[in-house]
Formats: C-alpha cells, structure tokens, sequence
C-alpha cells in the first residue's frame, strides 16, 4: 500500500513537472515571436511631404505593438501616377493619391480592387466625393478631397465685387493699372471653361474609351466659332496673359498679376502675398456672341488607391483609411488649404470661413466631373494655343474647330 501510495505521489509529481515545463516552452515561443514586419510605400505629391510624414507618424504610433510597420513616403505627382504604376504594378506603391480621372484605367488595369468598407465610405464622404471614387456601384478607393476644380482669386485693392463679376471687368481693371489676369489655356483643363455652359458638348463615350464632341458645331444660339471669336477678343486685351500655374504664382508674388484662374492648392501662397486684400469668387461670365456666359469648370476629387498587387493588402488599407480619415482631412485643410470631402469636416466652421473653399462650393453649380478620354487633351491644347497667340497662322477657325472636334473623338 505504502508503495502504491508514493507511485502515485510521484507520478502527480512528475506530471506537475512536465505539464510546467510544457508551460514554459509555449511562454518561451511566445515571447520569441516577434511582430509582422510590415513595409509599406506611400505615393503622394511633392508639396504634401511635411503632411504626409506627419500622417505616416500618428499611423504608426497608433498600431505599434501590433506590427513593426515601416512606411516610405516617395514623391510621386499625382496626375502621373496612373502612368507610372501601370508601368510595373507590382514594384508600385502600396498605397497613392491621384487624380479621380484615373479610376476607370486604374480599375479596368486591375491595379484597384473594389474597397471592403464602401458602406462606411458612403456615409462619411460628399456624395460627389463617393461618386467620383466609384464604378457601376462599386467603390474603387478612399476620397481625400473635394476640391479638385477653379475659380477667381482676385486682389480687392484693384478689382471691385462689381468688376469680379464679368471678365470684361477684370480685364478692364488690369489694363487700367498695367496689371493682368491670368488663366492657363496651355493646359486643356482650364480651356474646358469656355465651352461648358455653351450647349456645346463634350465627354466620354459608352465605350469608356473615346469620347464625343460638338465643339465645333456651326448651328445654335452659341456656334464653336463664337467661343473661338470671344477667346480671340480676349488674348487681345493688354490686361490678359496665357501662363502654367506656376507662372500666375509667380505674378501674384511679385505684383504683376491681380486676378487668375486657379485651385484650392494656392490658396496660402496666394493670401500670403496678398493678405487682407485676397478675394475669392465663382468664375465671371465672359462676353460671347453679344451675351454674357458664365464660365464653366471642370470638378473633380484626389482620391487614395491600395495597390492590388500590395504584399501587406491589410495594412495597406487601414493606412489609406488613416489618411483620409476625419482628423487627418483637417489637417490637411489646416496645413494645405484644401477641401475635404469628409462630410464632418465640409461642414466646420473653419471651411466656412475660407474664401477658397467658399468660392469652389459656389463654382461648383457650373461644374461637372472630370470624365474625358485620353485623346480630349491635345487637340484642345493646340487650338488654344493658337488663340492664345491670336491665330498667327489665319487659319479659318471653323477648320480649326473641326480639327480640334475630329482629334477629341478619334479612336
């Protein structure tokens, strides 16, 4: 009896041993297992840096102990990325902003896959915001502003409220004081103002692909040749200049402009020039065909991709998530001046109060989505181009037109 009593003893014994051994080894696997290493690269423009690093930080700060996350912010602009991308999509960035007119490609490339969370997008973010991230239904990316369009700054110590309202004022007032209004007819972005509100058409086809136009129309009450004879009047005034975007900044600095057609993007460096003098307003009608037109604009949002071909898909979610979140698109009107499309934020006070923000909410109802094929770019550039220089060649400008209308709508 004694004997089976100390067998049993020891076998609880040796039992009790093994099992904290047992114990030991899992605490000791545990504790040698070191958090997925997480690599992620972020594609955003040049002057979103100081943001985009402190965004990446807060990201991190809030997930470590989770992963050892470790993010790389690349310079990459963002109406390039499309292109660059789709050049080799499995060495792009995990995670990027761009232009919403690169969704379709972008999507159709599989380079985007429809986002998990599109109810919670939906019912954060404008609706124009969310209509300009989607495809039949499907939510494609992650809205990050609302502000991608133009209008009028204008320096109020030259330019009156009454003025703002008609080009033919602005252009009045420049000449008068040897000052100038600018507007880039280079870029066909821009150029799109003069035909928009005009009846005459333009957009993209059914087939996603190429696109349709009646620009160069020669029937109606506002005929192609008559937007082509008022852009002609136009460059004649000695109060206009043709200039990038980059030139404009350049002449609100050094004095010499003091009305330009231009974005959200400028807004700081043009209020820090021009202070308590800077003004805002939609874009002014222009005279045309014995009528005044409203200016029209194109409209459109930055959006934030997750590569579909990403090695941490996960991650690379939650951080596109984290950008454009509601904190984060305050900062970003705070340190960038720009719109957000977050519907919390649209509503705040300090987006009230901004004249930049206020004047693209008014451009807005002479707007329209961005939705043009490849080939709407070139052709409009040319012609303009050619009326910026005040048609040197003499070419008719019906011929002009049917050029111009026969190159948008090739295949």
């Amino acid at each position: 009896m004694k004997k089976y009593i100390c067998g049993l003893i020891l076998g609880i014994l040796c039992t009790a041993v093994f099992t904290g051994c047992g114990d030991l080894e899992e605490q000791a696997a545990f504790e040698d297992t070191e958090p997925q290493k997480v690599e992620l690269v972020v594609w955003g423009a040049e002057e979103d840096t100081e943001l985009m690093n402190q965004i990446i930080e807060s990201f991190q700060i809030n997930y470590q102990g989770e992963a050892d996350i470790q993010i790389l912010f690349e310079v990459q602009g963002e109406s390039q990325c499309k292109d660059v991308l789709l050049g080799g999509l499995e060495d792009g960035a995990d995670v990027f902003a761009f232009a919403d007119d690169q969704l379709n490609a972008l999507a159709a490339a599989g380079a985007l896959d429809p986002v998990e969370d599109a109810d919670e997008i939906r019912s954060r973010n404008l609706p124009s915001a969310v209509e300009a991230a989607t495809i039949n239904d499907q939510v494609y990316a992650y809205p990050l502003t609302a502000d991608n369009g133009y209008f009028l700054y204008y320096n109020k110590q030259y330019i009156s409220e009454e003025q703002v309202k008609t080009l033919d004022g602005i252009l009045e007032a420049a000449a008068a004081n040897g000052k100038l209004f600018t507007m880039d007819w280079s870029s066909a972005w821009y150029v799109y103002s003069f035909f928009g509100n005009t009846g005459l058409q333009v957009g993209l086809s059914d087939d996603g692909i190429t696109n349709y136009c009646t620009w160069n129309q020669a029937d109606g009450e506002i005929r192609g040749v008559d937007v082509a004879q008022a852009m002609l009047k136009i460059a004649k005034n000695p109060g206009f200049f043709s200039c990038t975007d980059e030139e404009f900044l350049n002449g609100v600095k050094d004095g010499s402009v003091i009305a330009g057609v231009s974005g959200v993007w400028n807004s700081v460096a043009v209020t820090e020039a021009w202070g308590e003098n800077t003004g805002a307003a939609r874009l002014p009608t222009y005279s045309c065909r014995g009528s005044q037109v409203q200016m029209a604009s194109f409209s459109g949002c930055k959006l934030i991709g997750v590569n579909a071909y990403s090695k941490h898909p996960e991650w690379a979610s939650r951080l596109a998530e984290w950008i454009t979140n509601e904190a984060n698109q305050r900062l970003r009107f705070e340190l960038r001046g720009q719109g957000p499309s977050n519907i919390a934020v649209a509503d705040s006070e300090e987006i009230r109060q901004s004249p930049a923000i206020a004047a693209l909410l008014e451009q807005s109802e002479f707007s329209q989505l961005q939705r043009v094929g490849g080939k709407f770019w070139d052709p409009v550039t040319k012609f303009a181009g050619n009326m910026a220089a005040g048609n040197p060649s003499g070419q008719d400008l019906q011929e002009q037109l049917d050029e111009m209308a026969e190159g948008i709508s090739a295949r």
